[in-house]
């Protein structure tokens, strides 16, 4: 911890023109906290490689189906997934690879997965 009041303004310059603009930094932020709900988060995962509808969703987080939709719903507003109809059916899919790549990367930081694992 500083022990003085006093800042270098040269060095504030620098760190300050290499920021996103604030309203970048507020749409990340917000970004970043919907896939910090573990159940999205567990959702988007599942969703590498594969469709999965409602039901299937709801079972992979050993939940309600109502419950699956509404993250699902937040997924989708991100712009995290898309999904499609057949009939009466819906459809779930990453809508990007980079999103599965934050989710991986986010647990590689944190000690969860190995990095090959991740990168494979």
């Amino acid at each position: 911890m500083c022990q003085v009041a006093s800042f270098d303004p040269k060095a504030v310059a620098q760190a300050r023109r290499v920021l996103p603009q604030a309203s970048d930094l507020r749409q990340t932020a917000a970004r970043l906290s919907v896939l910090g709900n573990p159940a999205r988060l567990a959702l988007l995962l599942a969703l590498d490689g594969r469709e999965l509808c409602v039901c299937d969703c709801a079972k992979v987080l050993g939940g309600s189906v109502s419950g699956a939709s509404q993250h699902l719903k937040e997924l989708r507003l991100l712009g995290a997934i898309t999904f499609r109809t057949a009939g009466k059916m819906a459809y779930y899919r990453v809508a990007d690879p980079r999103w599965i790549d934050l989710a991986q990367s986010a647990l590689v930081l944190g000690g969860h997965i190995a990095r090959a694992k991740a990168s494979a």
